[in-house]
């Protein structure tokens, strides 16, 4: 195992920025949310309901997806080879 890169100023080197970061744990939250909502909407046969969440879960889905594909199309910066 080596130490983790950092830049010349001390700062740790990541392919993912804090924005990304934090869309993905909020896409996430947002997503258990609209199953649970989806889960109780379909139980009680409110398919209006059920509709709506099921379009954000795409929605947020499609978030998530671009965001970590943001994050790989970042790269890692310099590897370390020791």
């Amino acid at each position: 195992m080596s130490e983790e890169q950092r830049s010349p100023t001390g700062k740790p080197m990541v392919p993912a920025t804090p924005l990304d970061v934090i869309r993905i744990r909020i896409a996430s939250f947002v997503l258990v949310f609209c199953v649970a909502v989806g889960v109780l909407s379909a139980v009680a046969r409110l398919w209006w309901l059920t509709a709506i969440v099921g379009i954000v879960v795409v929605i947020t889905a499609l978030f998530m997806a671009f965001a970590v594909r943001r994050q790989r199309t970042l790269g890692g910066g310099p590897e370390s080879r020791g």
